[in-house]
């Protein structure tokens, strides 16, 4: 039985690490999306890639990392966003990934042949261990193991090396100073000394070859010759990028952490924006709504014409039960965003909430707009299906419904939606074409699971 489930962890392992993306949810927030594409955008120009096909995403979980997944898009966590002191760290952090992007990188991918090893060491251990050679089966499918890992490992550390090199040429072209890239490494080397990485005289046995990424120090002395000499070494940081990090810092702390955390982090006497921001947050989730206005009413009053003050403003009254009061804020923080997605899927909700049937005109033409813009976004739909279900539109509410839940990975409600709005649509117009297209993608996932549970 420990033998099995030795085997089992090792199997999970592999299905976990090619799925990363999965387990974690996605945080998505407009003034945070709009900073990472402006932090990223000459840093994708530089690599040979184009701003409109690469995205940058956050991912709410409180370790210091960042990956790829395949395809153009990068993923930082959150915990990152809190232990960076500057943009600039987190733009280093960025061109790295983007050096595995560009290098056709992936967590686990099938390359290097390590793949290979592993799955003829289980074959020839099962085989043993099916003859009555139990243990010689067993030491089989370890030693193969090993040498999987082993070869996963190096391969890895060439990863990460190719992608460091590749990162300073993507930062250092596009005119941005590399002094980040360096200090986020000695924050991962202090890190890596606390928790036990580094060989040490009480723990000599850390075995640099053992590791997936090559170890932070050694990686610092490779890359410091070519930042330092690169032109933009001693150019300043963006003022105004590093001012808008600090808010959105700020708020990403008022929202993940507990609020006596982020209370004690950004007392009251710091009267700062990203304090009030932090703040807001954190008395809106401890439920002092009174407390919350009142650090939103700071922050407009300093800026009003500030579409993200006046979103939180208008967020947090209609979170505490007053959608007519939100209106007005969300209302202009939409049109002061240019529609930006996000920000009218929030007013259309407060419109809907109301529940004023003079709202619903308005509501359906905001969020039709929104889904338009950025159809990734499970909410908006969700509002949206609401509004056709007001109006007694069935097929549309269950083209919603479809479309919804082929986002967040429902196939099977995915499924049955898309065919009861195709049922009930004009065969062959534009609604009923995307209900096929759902129904299509949904009926294909669900024959693969079924394939894959064989």
């Amino acid at each position: 039985m420990k033998r099995f489930a030795a085997l089992l962890a090792i199997l999970c392992l592999s299905c976990f690490a090619a799925r990363p993306a999965m387990a974690q949810s996605i945080l998505r927030d407009a003034e945070t999306e709009a900073l990472l594409a402006d932090m990223s955008h000459d840093i994708i120009i530089a690599a040979g890639l184009s701003p409109a096909n690469v995205r940058v995403v956050l991912v709410n979980d409180q370790s210091i990392n960042a990956f790829v997944a395949g395809g153009q898009i990068v993923y930082i966590h959150s915990g990152l966003i809190d232990a960076a002191d500057t943009a600039n760290e987190v733009q280093g952090v960025i061109a790295h990934e983007i050096g595995h992007v560009v290098g056709g990188h992936a967590v686990f991918q099938n390359d290097g042949g390590y793949t290979n090893i592993s799955i003829l060491s289980l074959l020839l251990g099962a085989a043993a261990m099916a003859a009555g050679a139990g243990e010689a089966g067993t030491g089989l499918l370890m030693m193969g193991q090993r040498a999987a890992i082993g070869k996963y490992l190096a391969f890895s550390r060439v990863q990460e090396s190719s992608a460091d090199a590749a990162g300073v040429r993507f930062i250092t072209t596009a005119g941005i100073s590399g002094k980040g890239m360096l200090t986020f490494f000695d924050k991962l080397t202090a890190q890596m000394h606390r928790y036990g990485y580094y060989a040490t005289a009480s723990n000599p046995e850390i075995d640099p070859f053992a590791q997936t990424h090559p170890m932070s120090a050694d990686r610092v002395r490779t890359l410091k010759a070519d930042l330092e000499a690169a032109p933009s070494w001693s150019k300043p940081l963006d003022a105004k990028i590093e001012q808008r990090f600090k808010r959105v810092q700020a708020k990403l702390r008022g929202y993940v952490a507990e609020p006596e955390t982020t209370l004690r982090r950004y007392p009251t006497s710091d009267q700062s924006a990203p304090a009030h921001y932090a703040r807001a947050y954190a008395y809106h989730k401890s439920g002092y709504p009174d407390q919350a206005a009142a650090e939103t009413a700071a922050l407009v009053k300093t800026a009003p014409d500030d579409p993200y003050f006046l979103e939180l403003e208008g967020q947090i009254l209609l979170e505490s039960g007053k959608p007519a009061e939100a209106i007005a804020p969300l209302r202009e923080a939409t049109r002061r965003s240019n529609n930006q997605p996000l920000i009218a899927a929030t007013f259309g909700h407060a419109l809907l909430a109301t529940e004023d049937k003079a709202n619903l005109a308005e509501a359906e033409g905001v969020l039709r707009q929104a889904v338009a813009r950025d159809k990734e976004n499970p909410f908006a739909w969700m509002q949206l299906g609401t509004v056709y279900e007001r109006k007694g539109d069935e097929p549309r509410t269950a083209l919603a419904t479809a479309e919804r839940a082929h986002l967040m990975g429902d196939m099977r409600t995915a499924l049955v939606s898309a065919r009861s709005a195709m049922a009930n649509l004009p065969q062959g117009s534009t609604d009923w074409v995307r209900a096929q297209d759902i129904s299509m993608v949904a009926q294909t996932a669900m024959d693969d699971e079924k394939k894959r549970r064989r």
